[in-house]
């Protein structure tokens, strides 16, 4: 009994049970992961702690340009980035199924195209900033994933190519996360697009009430609308050039919603402090004066990081 009790006393911490490593990895951080030591990186490659791929606290060095992108990213952040990409893919095994980016981290085509290739069963992307990323990169990326179900993504000038391509390569795409300015050109393209999209939020967003009206009509299928803490908006009858705040849904959009399973609405502009943000940021929200985290909340779970 004594042997045994010094043997157990004295065992490695290399000599833990994977199972019992793998627990305690998946409190870790990729970069965290990164600094393993080499008895332990076969644990790493472990598939559940690569579910979710998770870089939204990871922000790229940059600064604003006048012309598009309308970003420079310096050299070594963009460097850093692939080195975390090179490391989290060849860890992964393919295994990545969530795939988190944060609003202020700035992927190019390569960097896109080299993720997509070595997780091509990625089922939700939370990719909030597209300035350099062109339409060939992510066409590329959607034609490889094509088991994508869920996609938060900035507002765009050109929405067709983009959801042709999850139309014609996504069978179960079903859930959209907008943020930024919801036109009506966007709006008939979701409904001319992707008419079976079941979840859409636009909470925290410029949203033209005409482009509201299109979605309840349009998307026969949706089941669950977020539009909390939006800016809503329609153009004056007198001054069609003038945009009038909606502050109170009227009973047509009400009307409209109530087929819906779920429809989430917030507009106490004088008591709702994102509500509040909202309207001072016309509707294109600075994210970056808040709290780190407040704009990955959404009222719809699923949607919710």
């Amino acid at each position: 009994m004594e042997e045994e009790y010094e043997s157990r006393r004295l065992r490695r911490w290399e000599e833990l049970d994977a199972d019992i490593l793998v627990k305690i990895f998946h409190k870790f951080t990729v970069f965290e992961l990164a600094r393993v030591c080499s008895v332990w990186r076969t644990v790493c490659c472990d598939p559940i702690l690569w579910k979710t791929l998770d870089l939204s606290h990871m922000r790229s060095s940059f600064i604003k340009i006048p012309l598009g992108p309308y970003v420079y990213v310096e050299r070594r952040s963009d460097e850093s980035l692939t080195r975390i990409l090179k490391l989290s893919m060849n860890l992964s095994g393919g295994n990545t199924r969530t795939l988190v980016f944060h609003f202020n981290l700035f992927l190019s085509d390569d960097q896109l195209t080299y993720t997509a290739e070595r997780c091509p069963g990625l089922r939700r992307l939370v990719l909030p900033a597209w300035n350099r990323i062109k339409k060939t990169g992510i066409c590329k990326a959607i034609r490889i994933w094509k088991d994508l179900e869920s996609l938060t993504m900035p507002s765009i000038a050109n929405p067709p190519y983009l959801f042709t391509e999850i139309a014609n390569n996504c069978n179960n795409f079903k859930e959209l996360k907008i943020m930024g300015p919801f036109e009506i050109f966007f709006a008939d393209t979701l409904i001319t697009c992707l008419p079976n999209l079941k979840t859409l939020s636009l909470r925290c967003s410029a949203i033209k009430r005409e482009a509201l009206i299109k979605i309840l009509d349009g998307l026969k299928d949706l089941e669950v609308l977020n539009i909390s803490h939006s800016y809503l908006v329609e153009l004056s009858g007198w001054q069609p050039q003038k945009k009038v705040i909606v502050r109170e849904l009227d009973e047509r959009i009400l009307e409209k919603a109530s087929r819906l399973k779920r429809f989430l609405t917030c507009m106490e502009h004088d008591t709702c402090v994102m509500c509040q943000r909202t309207e001072n940021d016309e509707g294109i929200v600075r994210w970056y004066k808040y709290d780190e985290d407040d704009w990955k909340v959404d009222e719809v779970s699923s949607l919710h990081l």
